[in-house]
């Protein structure tokens, strides 16, 4: 079993920057990737990013993203980031952290994803 906390959330100001942490514990993570979800009020959870978990650590984005969030990862500390900057008001959501197991063919559905954490809350004020 994986454990997963998020942490970084916050309020910030449009135009601002915040890194999330997601921790995995419980056991070594070896899976095929890890992403991040977000999901406002009143809206269905959204793929952010993901990032495989192999030597090469291939990332991927939501159009809506893209140029303004990076992913990473450190795999000896078993734990992924992202950090966002350039944060409007439409980001404002909470966020998710998610590990899936097995190879799939598109990280960006989250039924894909084996365990998930409990968010984080982002607000961006405008």
């Amino acid at each position: 079993q994986v454990q997963l906390v998020e942490s970084g959330g916050g309020l910030v100001q449009a135009g601002g920057s915040l890194r999330l942490s997601c921790a995995a514990s419980g056991r070594t993570f070896s899976g095929y990737a890890m992403g991040w979800f977000r999901q406002a009020p009143g809206k269905e959870r959204e793929f952010v990013a993901a990032i495989t978990w192999d030597d090469i650590g291939v990332p991927y984005y939501a159009d809506s993203v893209k140029g303004r969030f990076t992913i990473s990862r450190d795999n000896a500390k078993n734990t992924m980031y992202l950090q966002m900057r350039s944060l409007t008001p439409e980001d404002t959501s909470v966020y998710y952290c998610a590990a899936d197991q097995m190879y799939t063919p598109n990280l960006q559905f989250s039924n894909y994803y084996d365990y998930w954490g409990q968010g984080t809350q982002v607000t961006v004020s405008s």
